[in-house]
């Protein structure tokens, strides 16, 4: 037989039962649209991720200093104070793999202004650490080199502390006081968001670190030292040659441990790449079992329909259909079955992704691969679920089909 009359068969069969057809098809609608909305889920997940660790600098790392160990007792990561402002410039002078270097130092601080105050965290760094950190400034001037050589009482405020001490006012040229010091607002930061492990970046305050260390902290230590490669591809030669001035500058022997560490944002990166990765299997995993269900549903009705066509299989052997047209006849019928079920199922996928970002402000992401690796899992189950109830079919005893009640 032709395929046109295979198909037009196929569908006329299909129609004679249609609620029973749509019921089997929703197996493969739910199952699809499961795969689709959890794809979204993990691929938007991974590239919210991304985007965070890009927003700080693909090609930047931090030297932190080390830990000490006193009594017995290990200090944690940073308890030594170990780095210096000299330290900064000798990685900036002598490490051809840097581009820009921006020493800091951090405290917790109440700043005020007028009948407003805001805890918040005070860095004190210097002119390349917007640079770095790829954080513009919104309004206003960022901290200068004159600033930092000065000491100047400046500051650049986060967005969101610009938010809470003066609303919707403008902050520049204003005063705010931080550990009773006033400081002239000379900046305010763009929005940047939140950390990813709960923090926000924009709820802080950006002072000279000269400032920082004289009149605020009293130290003459860095708490750590940002730095930025030439290039992305420079990360790792520039993680070596800071490894290295470091080791010669706080004399370190052969053997002993560093007293800092350098990490990079390729390292979270890649954590973060492995965990939505296992995430997204996961997620695709347990909805695939659905479609697994919705194929059984489907090889449950061919059998079902094999039993009730028996005389007709019978019929039709016996007057020359051959088993092959007879198997091809079954199988179109559970293609079609799982074809519209692909179909209906990406686009209820699709919406029901899209519900999700705007319902619950998820980030999805729907990429073609997910959408035809769902599409074609689903075909394929209909095809493999299908082929035992048409082989069957085909394999019947035609005097015996004809002999069926």
């Amino acid at each position: 037989m032709s395929p046109g009359a295979l198909i037009q068969l196929g569908l006329s069969a299909l129609t004679r039962n249609r609620l029973r057809a749509l019921l089997t098809v929703l197996g493969i609608v739910i199952g699809v649209a499961a795969v689709i909305a959890t794809l979204a889920i993990g691929q938007g997940a991974r590239a919210a991720v991304q985007a965070q660790i890009r927003s700080m600098g693909s090609n930047t790392l931090t030297v932190i200093p080390g830990t000490i160990t006193s009594g017995g007792a290990r200090g944690g990561m940073g308890s030594i104070s170990s780095m210096t402002a000299d330290d900064a410039l000798a990685i900036q002078r002598e490490c051809p793999a840097v581009d820009a270097v921006a020493p800091g130092v951090r405290t917790l601080s109440q700043v005020v202004s007028g009948n407003a105050n805001w805890s918040t965290q005070v860095q004190g760094t210097t002119s390349d650490f917007t640079l770095i950190r790829q954080w513009p400034v919104e309004d206003g001037v960022g901290i200068t080199d004159s600033d930092v050589r000065g000491a100047a009482k400046v500051c650049v405020l986060g967005a969101n502390v610009a938010r809470e001490l003066f609303g919707d006012g403008d902050p520049v040229s204003q005063t705010v006081r931080v550990k009773d010091i006033p400081f002239r607002v000379v900046g305010v930061l763009s929005s940047k968001g939140g950390t990813g492990w709960g923090g926000d970046n924009d709820d802080t305050v950006l002072i000279p670190i000269t400032t920082a260390q004289r009149k605020l902290m009293g130290i003459t230590h860095v708490n750590w030292i940002s730095v930025s490669a030439v290039s992305e591809q420079q990360v790792g030669a520039a993680v070596e040659q800071i490894s290295e001035l470091l080791r010669q500058r706080h004399r370190i022997r052969t053997g002993e441990n560093d007293d800092f560490f350098v990490r990079t944002q390729q390292e979270a990166a890649n954590t973060a790449e492995a965990t939505s990765r296992v995430m997204t299997l996961l997620l695709a995993s347990v909805a695939a079992v659905s479609l697994l269900v919705g194929g059984i549903g489907i090889m449950n009705i061919m059998l079902v329909s094999v039993t009730e066509r028996t005389r007709e299989i019978g019929v039709r052997r016996a007057v020359g259909a051959r088993q092959l047209d007879i198997m091809m006849q079954f199988l179109i019928e559970s293609a079609f079955l799982s074809l519209a079920g692909g179909a209906v199922g990406v686009l209820i996928g699709v919406l029901c992704a899209r519900l999700i970002s705007q319902l619950a402000r998820w980030p999805t992401l729907i990429q073609p691969e997910a959408v035809l690796l769902a599409f074609g899992f689903a075909t394929l189950v209909g095809l493999f679920f299908g082929f035992y109830p048409a082989r069957r079919a085909a394999t019947l005893d035609p005097i015996e089909a004809l002999r069926y009640e």
